[in-house]
């Protein structure tokens, strides 16, 4: 990938453009939020075109997007929202095989425990869990499905020999013991990850604790991997808890790359929720990852922001202030000024496979918006592959569609479900088993 032709101080004179609001004083009193679900009250907005980024020349082919376009909207985002962050691998980065058993999920899998540090004696250490299909491995290299847990290893799977997360996990004692709520909380995310499923289609599977990388709570960026690299609080133009997610999730692919039963160049980095803002962001950010999935990301995720509509910018920023940077909090109920939206964030995956998904009970994160992402952020695709989505209305419930773009819509709420993976499972035997060839695949078959 080129270097961008834009400088930085014509960049900023082009933002400056769209600047229209002031930045919200933190003691500013706010009216209790309730949110919009009615599509006939969503405000007007116009979207910018993702190839035309803050209005510049249209772009046309994929050299000029390259040079041009993909920097820019990368450089917005990260100024405008998910900040900037520490590059590439950092000295003091250390891998070390903690255990391993061989006759995981009824004797298909090797699984292992990997301990993942950033830097010498300090900062967080990561517990990197790890399934290896036993059979693929045999013969060659298997690609693999990467991303972040939310309470610890332990929901994976209920055999007492993976180790438990005692450290801080949503839900549990930002400073104490938890131990007990970790045991409890054993094969309680089974279903969510759906082990045995992925390794019977010959993948294999890594996950790591979010709250090993940077816990999720806001202290003024004192804990996790922050005081590595930033001394206090982040400049407004830096680094958040999401993009933390981001870094770690690059992190534990350069752990991959060192694991020989991996190809790591066939890796799928996915997310739910949050982290799937976090799954869609590192997918942006680090081009090694062949394939990102999001899953029910909403705001701040896959969802367009401009529509307003369940979880807004100004409710996501007030309850977690930490997760993105200071300037995206200008924003907040001023979508209209926003000089991007979440569509060019997926604009930023292409050439790369992308898959989307939502569900119809979870309106809070917006499923049409969701969608609509996908459709805006297609001229980008198109630069690389023919009809790469080819879809202007929601499927119905249980439909996967599209080709390098994915989409489907599962009935149900908010969460993850076996449904979901064997619609990933589908897509991912398509781009992670595969060699890529723009405009060659023929459309999925309907489930």
């Amino acid at each position: 990938m080129k270097l961008c032709a834009i400088s930085t101080a014509a960049f900023r004179v082009a933002l400056a453009t769209f600047l229209a609001v002031a930045p919200l004083s933190e003691g500013q009193n706010h009216k209790k939020f309730v949110p919009n679900y009615d599509e006939g009250k969503i405000p007007a907005y116009t979207l910018p075109d993702p190839l035309a980024p803050l209005g510049g020349a249209r772009i046309e082919t994929t050299a000029d997007w390259e040079e041009r376009g993909r920097p820019a909207t990368l450089r917005l985002l990260t100024e405008q929202m998910y900040g900037k962050m520490p590059v590439g691998k950092p000295d003091g980065f250390k891998v070390v095989l903690d255990q391993e058993v061989t006759d995981a999920l009824h004797g298909k899998a090797i699984r292992r425990e990997y301990l993942v540090s950033f830097a010498d004696g300090q900062g967080p250490v990561v517990r990197l869990l790890l399934y290896l299909p036993k059979k693929e491995i045999v013969n060659s290299k298997v690609p693999a499905f990467l991303g972040l847990n939310f309470r610890g290893n332990q929901c994976v799977e209920s055999d007492p020999r993976i180790t438990l997360n005692e450290g801080y996990v949503l839900g549990g004692k930002k400073d104490g013991d938890n131990k007990a709520m970790a045991e409890k909380l054993r094969g309680s995310a089974a279903a969510r990850w759906s082990a045995e499923l992925i390794i019977d289609q010959g993948f294999a599977l890594a996950t790591a604790c979010c709250g090993n990388i940077d816990p999720d709570f806001h202290d003024g960026f004192k804990n996790g991997v922050h005081p590595l690299f930033t001394k206090g609080a982040p400049n407004p133009d830096e680094w958040g808890t999401v993009s933390a997610w981001a870094w770690g999730l690059s992190r534990l692919l350069d752990a991959l790359e060192g694991i020989v039963e991996i190809d790591a160049e066939r890796v799928g980095v996915i997310g739910h929720s949050r982290l799937g803002k976090a799954s869609l962001w590192a997918g942006a950010t680090d081009e090694r990852f062949r394939l990102v999935i999001s899953n029910n990301s909403g705001c701040g995720g896959a969802a367009l922001s401009k529509r307003a509509i369940g979880e807004t910018v100004g409710r996501i920023n007030r309850s977690f202030p930490h997760w993105f940077n200071g300037n995206f909090k200008q924003y907040n109920e001023k979508e209209a000024a926003l000089p991007f939206d979440q569509h060019q964030l997926i604009s930023l995956i292409a050439p790369r496979a992308v898959y989307v998904a939502s569900a119809t009970k979870d309106q809070w994160a917006d499923p049409k918006g969701e969608f609509l992402s996908l459709i805006h952020a297609e001229p980008v695709y198109r630069l690389y592959h023919d009809a790469p989505f080819g879809f202007t209305e929601e499927p119905k419930p249980g439909r996967r569609v599209g080709r390098v773009m994915g989409f489907h819509l599962r009935e149900g709420k908010h969460n993850v479900t076996p449904e979901d993976w064997n619609h990933y499972l589908k897509f991912g035997n398509r781009w992670l088993k595969r060699a890529v060839k723009s405009g060659s695949d023929a459309v999925d078959p309907e489930p």
